[in-house]
C-alpha cells in the first residue's frame, strides 16, 4: 500500500522560510509526477507546484512563483518544497500528491497534510 507522509510544517513569521518534505513508501518504482497542493480554511484545495520525475521539469502556481521551489530528494519518491518569503496568505494545510500516469490530470495518492501558519 502506497503512503505519502509530509513533514516540516509549522508556525513562521511573514518573510520567513520553511521546507516541507514528502516521502513515499510502498512503491518500488518512481512516480511520474509529484506535487504539492494546499487548502486554506474555507477555501478549495489549490495547486502549488509539481515536478516531473523523468526530466525534472517543474511548474508553479503564479501565487508562489519565485518564492517556492520544488525539488527531488536523493531517495526515490521523495520531494521537497522550499518556501521562502512566506506571506500570511500562504497559511494552509499543505498536501503532497503523486501521479503514476503523466498523461492523467488526477493524482493517485495523497498525504495527510501538514499545517503551515504564517503570522503577520
Amino acid at each position: 500500500q502506497v503512503q505519502l507522509v509530509e513533514s516540516g510544517g509549522g508556525l513562521v513569521q511573514a518573510g520567513g522560510s520553511l521546507r516541507l518534505s514528502c516521502a513515499a513508501s510502498g512503491r518500488t518504482f518512481s512516480f511520474a509526477t509529484m506535487g504539492w497542493f494546499r487548502q486554506a480554511p474555507g477555501k478549495e484545495r489549490e495547486f502549488v507546484a509539481r515536478i516531473s520525475w523523468s526530466n525534472g521539469n517543474t511548474y508553479y502556481a503564479d501565487s508562489v512563483k519565485g518564492r517556492f521551489t520544488i525539488s527531488k530528494g536523493n531517495a526515490k519518491n521523495t520531494v521537497y518544497l522550499q518556501m521562502n518569503s512566506l506571506k500570511p496568505e500562504d497559511t494552509a494545510v499543505y498536501y503532497c500528491a503523486a501521479r503514476v500516469d503523466p498523461l492523467k490530470l488526477a493524482y493517485d495518492y495523497w498525504g495527510q497534510g501538514t499545517q503551515v501558519t504564517v503570522s503577520a
